[in-house]
């Protein structure tokens, strides 16, 4: 008898089935996938009332690390210095107990023609401010946060380099993400920021989980932990906080020898065995982003001649250490967004898996914005997975500094999904989150109409995908990524019955409707961990009240990475 039976369904089961309309769970294993009429039968019923059920969302790029914080203002739509301030000075006012005043999701362009400064936060308070851009790779401070770091005396920071002007500091600092989760970055912040304090950072992981389940995703990728702050990832499995299926990547920073290498391997070979938790990927990062032209491009930005970005290392050095990764047993995750730096990291693989003899390995590269003519057809050659974010080719997030600093003349390279689905590549899909909303049904919206969430400013038409498409990118092609493919990322008898019901049957809208859905049931290993309507009858370990969290939480500006 099986333990629940969801039937009277539109079921996309993602197998030789194509489509079916009940699904059995036994165990915590799909155990039927068939008609209703022919059924066995079980424990419990559940009538989907023609809704569609589909396998699991597998969320490959979600930084959980950079949930909200509750203490800190956030500054997501804020497009005008006036809104920042405005923002800034109402939290100082609020929380008069805070040493520091932290806000996230800054945008570059809120200080039009030039880099904002600490003298646009004059006249707020005298306490310190923190302040990150959305895509984290920036930092920009007050007066009194140079002054406490001791950075107007020319101290260096560990987490980031300060810009300065005729040898002051302006209050803009670069490089923070990937220099921030180093060991010694991420002590000096610990020691310097509130905000990065171990508690702070667990709250965010918990909240970024439940987010995940009532989102309907039951498998996320946590793309860049820290071996300092893996306990912080053993802590929320230990309490229960997991809903959903953890896939932790490890940092590798820039510059890390091979010493450090073995202490990946260690670290991962150590890692108990859970089904819930599993370590093993690698991140590095070929490149910066695009927006303050620190991705490495073939040819010149078109709005500053001459200048072309640069690579995270030498291409002899990063094909050595992605080597050496690869021979280790070691599946790479890695941050590219320019055109070059997408081909360095496509001939770093290949020299690998020449030189090491390796097959099947699914190395990643992530976000793939810019794509050269030649290197597509090479991530079906080489098995390579683009892990790709919909969301940040809505032209809401990438107008004015992303197009104008590529050049309409590239703008055909950007985010090639249609041509890289045609081309044989294998697609995995994610949110980037919180640098892009959470909610798969955002960027199912994005896939299927490269427009803004109003609608407008439909962009590069011609790499739209149907749903079908673009929803498989989120299953079949996660689970695939991810050396999954026998488990999840599918609806068949054996799998594991991680499941999601969806309020409508998505295939009967239209992309524009599919904004107004949610996930209503979220199933993981056959128990449920999400419930919008309570349907089930029994209590689910997240609140309906999360359903709607990762919806409608607008970017302020995208892109790249949460770093």
């Amino acid at each position: 008898m099986l333990d629940l039976l969801l039937c009277n369904g539109a079921v996309r089961t993602f197998d030789t089935t194509g489509w079916a309309e009940a699904v059995g769970i036994s165990n915590g294993l799909i155990s039927y996938v068939g008609t209703d009429r022919d059924a066995p039968p079980a424990r419990r019923r559940l009538d989907l009332r023609g809704r569609l059920l589909s396998p699991g969302i597998i969320d490959s790029h979600n930084h959980l690390l950079l949930g909200f914080d509750p203490d800190a203002v956030s500054l997501e739509g804020a497009h005008t210095l006036a809104d920042v301030r405005n923002r800034i000075a109402e939290h100082a006012a609020a929380r008069p107990d805070l040493d520091w005043v932290c806000a996230e999701n800054a945008v570059y362009s809120v200080v039009e023609g030039r880099r904002p400064n600490a003298g646009d936060l004059r006249g707020l308070t005298d306490r310190p401010i923190f302040i990150t851009t959305y895509d984290q790779h920036s930092v920009w401070l007050n007066d009194a946060a140079i002054r406490v770091l001791g950075i107007e005396r020319g101290a260096s920071i560990p987490w980031g380099r300060p810009e300065l002007d005729d040898g002051r500091p302006t209050g803009w600092v670069t490089d923070f993400y990937t220099s921030a989760m180093t060991t010694a970055g991420l002590k000096g912040l610990q020691r310097d920021i509130p905000m990065y304090s171990p508690d702070r950072r667990y709250r965010r992981i918990t909240s970024s989980l439940e987010m995940a389940a009532a989102s309907g995703i039951t498998t996320v990728v946590e793309p860049q932990v820290p071996l300092a702050e893996l306990d912080l990832m053993y802590r929320a499995r230990a309490e229960g906080k997991m809903h959903s299926r953890v896939i932790t990547a490890l940092f590798h920073p820039v510059g890390a020898d091979a010493a450090f290498r073995r202490d990946l391997r260690e670290a991962v070979d150590s890692a108990p065995a859970d089904d819930m938790l599993r370590l093993g990927p690698v991140k590095l990062y070929a490149d910066d982003v695009i927006e303050p032209h620190t991705a490495a491009m073939l040819a010149d930005y078109a709005n500053r001649p001459g200048h072309r970005g640069a690579s995270s290392l030498p291409s002899n050095e990063f094909k050595a250490m992605l080597g050496e990764l690869d021979r280790l047993g070691f599946q790479t995750h890695t941050h590219a967004t320019g055109d070059r730096g997408v081909r360095m990291a496509l001939d770093a693989i290949e020299q690998a898996q020449r030189s090491n003899r390796t097959t099947d390995r699914r190395h990643g590269i992530v976000h793939v914005e810019c794509l050269d003519d030649a290197d597509l057809p090479r991530f079906a050659q080489l098995g390579v997975v683009p892990a790709m974010q919909p969301r940040h080719c809505s032209p809401d997030l990438v107008a004015g500094t992303w197009m104008e600093n590529v050049g309409e003349e590239r703008w055909d390279r950007a985010w090639r999904f249609k041509s890289l689905a045609e081309s044989g590549a294998r697609l995995a899909f994610s949110s980037d989150w919180q640098v892009g909303e959470m909610d798969p049904l955002v960027g199912l919206y994005s896939a299927l109409t490269r427009a803004g969430l109003d609608g407008g400013s439909r962009w590069t038409p011609d790499e739209r995908l149907d749903l079908d498409t673009a929803l498989c990118a989120y299953t079949q092609g996660g689970a695939w990524a991810w050396h999954a493919e026998n488990d999840l990322g599918v609806i068949r008898v054996g799998a594991k019955a991680d499941l999601v019901v969806w309020s409508a049957n998505l295939y009967a809208l239209e992309a524009e409707e599919l904004l107004g859905e949610r996930a209503d049931l979220t199933i993981v290993g056959g128990a449920v961990v999400h419930d919008a309507h309570r349907e089930y009858g029994e209590e689910p370990p997240v609140p309906a009240s999360a359903a709607h969290a990762g919806h409608g939480v607008p970017t302020g500006s995208h892109t790249g990475c949460a770093h």
